[in-house]
Formats: structure tokens, sequence, C-alpha cells
């Protein structure tokens, strides 16, 4: 696929969406940025909610591809992950789909699959066709997001990258991360090469840099072009002295989707 040349950023304003905006213009990309809440220094972004279908209709038309970021990031009641994770999503494909749009990169999660048992040392890593588990109503609705996206390929030729992203920080917080961290700069160039490659039809990856303990299977986003270039192991010793090994007895640290299978943060507006 060519290059695109603007690409709308949903999500603008929150913590991954901040980290893209300053690093994927480095791709050549012209950024279209709309989010719910204001962003400060960009008086050109789009603030509107995702039920908003003529403010998604207009932020859609005439961009070359979306970067789909925006959405409850934690759990939440079913009520407001369906407005904005289900109906919302939707909304922006209907739009893209009205638009002409060929193709959308969807921030999925590792709480889609956050059910499966983390491989233990020795155990191969967790292929991208595993079944979905998701933990939480949340998990539920990215596993939603990526059906949706293979409904809008085999029936409208809309084409979409699904990124079950780990963590994406600046580093790496707590032991669990250590296996799925992706540092901004690794999130750049797996979004850059989710933008570019060719033939995507629907293609589901896992989001995360090239850990030494990495728990899940990374060829299918390395297919695409993508080339990790980090990895969290620099901070591991200092994380485990802090936190201490996983107990795998311990629900939170057997499941790939730690806390949200026994404890799950909540969104807290």
């Amino acid at each position: 696929m060519p290059a695109p040349r603007t690409v709308l950023l949903t999500g603008a304003a929150g913590g991954l969406g901040t980290l893209m905006r300053s690093l994927l213009p480095e791709y050549g990309y012209a950024l279209r940025l709309f989010d719910v809440r204001p962003i400060e220094g960009e008086p050109d972004a789009v603030t509107a909610d995702l039920t908003d279908k003529d403010a998604l209709r207009e932020a859609v038309r005439g961009v070359d591809a979306v970067l789909h970021l925006a959405g409850i990031s934690l759990e939440a009641p079913f009520e407001k992950i369906l407005r904005s994770n289900i109906e919302g999503t939707y909304n922006l494909y209907e739009a893209a789909r009205e638009e002409g749009v060929r193709r959308i990169v969807f921030a999925s999660s590792n709480h889609a699959v956050g059910f499966t048992p983390a491989p233990r040392p020795g155990e191969p890593p967790i292929p991208v066709d595993t079944p979905r588990r998701p933990d939480t109503f949340y998990g539920l609705s990215k596993s939603f997001g990526e059906d949706l996206a293979q409904f809008y390929w085999d029936k409208h030729g809309l084409e979409t990258v699904s990124v079950r992203i780990g963590s994406c920080f600046p580093e790496p917080t707590s032991v669990r991360m250590l296996s799925l961290w992706m540092s901004p700069a690794d999130g750049a160039r797996l979004f850059h090469a989710a933008l570019t490659a060719e033939g995507v039809g629907h293609t589901v990856v896992y989001g995360s840099s090239a850990n030494t303990r990495l728990w899940w299977d990374l060829s299918s986003a390395r297919a695409l072009g993508y080339d990790p270039r980090d990895d969290s192991e620099p901070y591991a010793a200092k994380l485990i002295a802090e936190q201490g090994e996983p107990d795998p007895e311990n629900p939170a640290h057997r499941h790939l989707g730690g806390h949200f299978v026994t404890d799950p943060p909540v969104w807290p507006y």
C-alpha cells in the first residue's frame, strides 16, 4: 500500500495517542486529530464523541487511513463500553466505508485474550490465532472490534490491522509488563508497518517490543515489515527486586490479562 499521507488519529488526547502524535510525523504522516477532549495547542483537532456520526463522517473525509485509538481503555459498566467501544467503533467503520477510506489500524488489546494462560518458561509463545478469551467488558469490546474488522473486510473490502497492544509506556512499570511491553518507538514502527503493508485484508497482530521474556508470537507483525528494536530486559532486575517474581498460583500472574482477570482498573470518567 502506498504510504498514507493523511491519517486520522482518534483518541489523540490519550496516553498512547499523545505518544503517537509526536512520533508518527517522523514517518511523513500528516495527522488529523480526533478526541472527545480538547487537545491543548491543537486548535484544528476535532473535539467530538464517537457517537457523533456527523462529526466522524467529517473527520474521516479525505484521509488516507485511520489509526483508531479512541475509546474506553479500562473496565467500565457495560452500558458505557457499549456506547463508546462497540457502537463508537461501528460508527467509525461506517463513516470510513461511506467516505471510501481503505485502511484502518484498530487498537485491540491483550485483554481480548486475557484469560489465556501465560506461557511458563520453556513453553511456546501464544499464537495469534489462539481462541479469544476476554477478561472484562473492555476485552469483550476489543473482541467485537476484531470481528467487526473482519466483517468489513469480507463485506466491504475495508482493510484492517488489529493490533493487540500489550503495554505502551516509556518504560515498563511491572514484572508482568516485562513480557508485554511495547516501547513508544516500537509502537510507532508497528503502526507505520500496519498502515503501509500490502494486502493485509484483516490481519491480527500482537503489539510489543522484542522482549527477552516475550509471551506471544510476533510473526504476523513481523510479516507486515515490523522490526522491533527494543527489549524490556534492562528494566527487569529493578522491577523484580521491587515486586518479586510472579507467583504461578496467583490468577493475576497466571493469565495473560494480569490483574484484569481479578480486580480490573475502572475507567474514571
